[in-house]
């Protein structure tokens, strides 16, 4: 092996932004999502937006990060998930657990 080679694959960390529509604040779902988050071990935000929207940014391994979106498709048993809206981009910051931010 060169010097400064290492055996470990590299990993490889995505992210995305999400706009989830439909009934989706006041049932919960930011707590059902920052669950599942911690659940497949990613890392990011959810928040309610003042328009009832509910914005999600999310980083991680990509197998984690699809399942979370199915997830969101899903949402908590009160939920109606209308629409969600997925950019994957690399400016999610991987790192901090997953928190509800206001």
């Amino acid at each position: 092996m060169e010097s400064g080679e290492t055996d470990t694959p590299e990993v490889q960390i995505a992210s995305f932004r999400a706009i989830v529509r439909g009934r989706v604040q006041g049932i919960g779902f930011r707590y059902f999502v920052r669950s599942r988050a911690e659940e497949l071990e990613l890392c990011g935000t959810v928040r309610n937006l003042t328009n009832g929207i509910v914005e999600v940014e999310a980083a991680g391994h990509r197998p984690q990060l699809d399942r979370l979106i199915e997830h969101l498709h899903e949402g908590p048993g009160l939920a109606s998930v209308q629409s969600v809206e997925v950019d994957w981009e690399i400016t999610v910051t991987a790192g901090g657990g997953f928190r509800i931010t206001y």
